[in-house]
């Protein structure tokens, strides 16, 4: 502390943003009186609690962080044996297609079923993000893991591909094995779309995982495909990541996130769903009672 001019001058250290998101420091100083330093101090101000900034968020830098993100041989049992019962449902659907109209229907069911999936993939994470638990039965885990994503959105981008898409995987082998029980009996347009849709729902978590890399990250065909918006972009998910994390819930192709969220109206899709299942159960959605961020178990802290 230095006495200019009649007044105190205190030096202060402050951390400054700089290049690369890292913090530098710089000296300030700021002007108190001299009456001011016999003064108790003043009562420190009130400070918000917001979520920490994935700048700010630990990243894994111990090898034990490392063995969390890694594909165990039970996480490519569950991810591979499903992908093929789907595929052998679809197998079985081309060998009892005959005709060309059949060959189109066949077509017309893989487009139908990427559309669908994308809607599907958008009311399942508004349901993960905005109700239940980990205690939650049955989809304790898929709840626990997509609300901790938003305490930790890095994870997913340090998980291996069956340690990502796993989660997902594993609830859908039951559904996989009745379409493939079904499949001799069932029209193969029907068996197809159903097989598709399936698998591109257990997929979106690695395109959901591709929309939080840097291009520079990605492979030049995945890149070609989120500029196309075939699947959802980082652009495109990035505005999901915003508190109070109430939109964009689609992670295929993001193509109907502007429809369901009505634009941020309050006469969206979800708005209105939400208003739905407050007055049939009394429960609200997270994004209105915990409007600057998700209070879960960080996602990097889930059991693999």
């Amino acid at each position: 502390m230095s006495l200019v001019h009649g007044a105190y001058h205190t030096p202060l250290m402050a951390l400054s943003p700089g290049m690369g998101g890292h913090c530098r420091s710089v000296r300030m100083e700021r002007r108190v009186s001299p009456s001011a330093v016999l003064q108790s101090p003043p009562a420190p101000a009130k400070t918000r609690s917001r979520p920490p900034s994935p700048r700010k968020m630990r990243m894994p830098t111990e090898p034990s962080d490392l063995v969390h993100f890694e594909s165990t041989l039970e996480h490519r049992a569950w991810v591979y044996g499903t992908m093929g019962l789907l595929m052998g449902s679809v197998g079985i659907a081309g060998t009892h297609t005959d005709s060309p109209g059949e060959v189109l229907a066949l077509l017309a069911s893989c487009v139908a079923s990427y559309y669908a999936a994308d809607f599907v993939s958008g009311v399942v994470h508004w349901g993960l993000d905005n109700y239940g638990d980990g205690d939650t039965p049955f989809f304790g885990s898929q709840i626990a893991a997509f609300q901790g994503h938003h305490s930790e959105p890095w994870t997913i981008t340090q998980r291996a591909f069956a340690n990502n898409v796993h989660k997902v995987f594993k609830p859908a082998t039951a559904p996989a094995l009745v379409l493939l029980a079904a499949a001799p009996f069932t029209p193969s347009w029907l068996t197809t779309f159903g097989a598709s849709l399936l698998l591109l729902l257990c997929l979106s978590q690695q395109t959901h995982a591709w929309a939080h890399k840097k291009p520079s990250q990605l492979p030049a065909a995945v890149l070609a495909l989120q500029d196309a918006g075939v699947i959802v972009s980082c652009k495109v998910h990035g505005a999901h990541h915003r508190p109070p994390f109430e939109g964009n819930y689609c992670i295929v192709s993001g193509v109907w996130n502007p429809i369901l969220d009505g634009d941020g109206s309050d006469q969206g899709f979800f708005r209105r769903l939400e208003r739905i299942v407050q007055a049939a159960t009394g429960v609200k959605p997270r994004c209105w009672t915990d409007p600057e961020g998700f209070a879960g178990t960080p996602e990097g802290d889930q059991d693999t």
